[in-house]
């Protein structure tokens, strides 16, 4: 498995992260943990392990917390696996009703943050996280109070680094602002069927398609300034590797034909293939494997063989835009 330091850090990463969303049963709030989602995370992390995938990604709202809890079951039955791998978790989402009463938000206030990770540091069974991320952006965000907070978490021990998900450069240069130490990821919704990463590259001054509002300067600013760049749902949930294809665009159809066609030709698999595409990236882009499958997994870990040629690149990028290259 290739491994990378993420910069600003001495963290020795998987180029592959596991997302942990799909372990403890989902998100109905009233779905109690049992021992089968215990023996899911276990195969879970024994497949990332073996495939060489040392880095797991959380977030405190996933199955209502339970991916969290039966994760750190296991951390408690193998206390040296901690040492093995990179844990991160995010924070900021609130649900409706929390507490009663109360809207669905965000939240990055000084409290909530503070709270929130030390929760997650109980359902995981350890008393740091290596990478905190903040989930989605507030609207009511006050840099001082984050500021605070990661002082204080990073003061007391309880976490390493600090990131963001799913952020422009303009929100991340305000929170860097007030920051001592550097943000080290933000993890971002990219795929070959969400790509306006790459569409910001090539539609500027362009009529057709639209300009990808909120994207222009978000990859060369996280390369400039050693942000790293990580992808969620970068399986575009399935939908090009034998996933429903009766209500996609005439463009994901096309391009679910031709990752077909080039798996057969790598002779790898379809996942393969579509991780490739962000994988030949000069960003290093970290795909974060929303799968909790062992199978899916190791079709997966086959896109650290392909390496796609410009031509396979671009095709894949004009197929899935459903336009030509300006």
């Amino acid at each position: 498995m290739e491994q990378l330091i993420i910069p600003h850090t001495d963290l020795k990463t998987s180029r592959l992260i596991a997302g942990c969303m799909g372990l403890g049963g989902g998100w109905d709030p009233e779905t109690l943990v049992n021992a089968e989602h215990e023996k899911q995370a276990r195969n879970f992390i024994d497949t990332a392990l073996e495939l060489g995938i040392n880095f797991f990604d959380h977030a405190n709202i996933y199955a209502r917390g339970r991916a969290e809890t039966v994760f750190g079951r296991v951390l408690k039955e193998r206390p040296s696996l901690r040492d093995q791998i990179v844990l991160q978790s995010k924070v900021g989402i609130r649900w409706a009703n929390d507490p009663a009463g109360t809207p669905q938000r965000f939240d990055f206030s000084y409290e909530h943050i503070v709270e929130a990770t030390e929760a997650i540091l109980n359902r995981l069974q350890t008393d740091h996280l290596d990478i905190l991320l903040l989930h989605r952006p507030d609207v009511l965000v006050e840099g001082e109070e984050v500021a605070r907070a990661f002082a204080r978490l990073k003061q007391d021990g309880k976490v390493r680094y600090f990131g963001v998900s799913n952020q422009n450069r303009f929100m991340i240069e305000y929170l860097q602002h007030f920051l001592p130490g550097p943000l080290v990821a933000n993890q971002l919704e990219m795929n070959l069927l969400h790509s306006g990463f790459a569409e910001a590259a090539i539609s500027f001054n362009q009529a057709v398609p639209a300009y990808p509002d909120g994207w222009e300067g978000v990859v060369e600013y996280c390369r400039l300034n050693g942000v790293g760049l990580q992808a969620w749902s970068p399986l575009a949930r399935g939908v090009l590797t034998g996933g429903d294809l009766s209500k996609q665009s005439p463009a994901a159809k096309k391009t679910a034909a031709l990752v077909k066609d080039m798996a057969r030709a790598h002779q790898v698999s379809g996942e393969a293939i579509v991780l490739a595409w962000l994988l030949r990236h000069p960003a290093k882009i970290q795909p974060v494997l929303g799968t909790s499958s062992s199978d899916r997994l190791r079709a997966c870990a086959e896109s650290l063989t392909v390496k796609l040629s410009r031509e396979e690149w671009y095709r894949l990028f004009e197929t899935a835009r459903g336009k030509s290259m300006p």
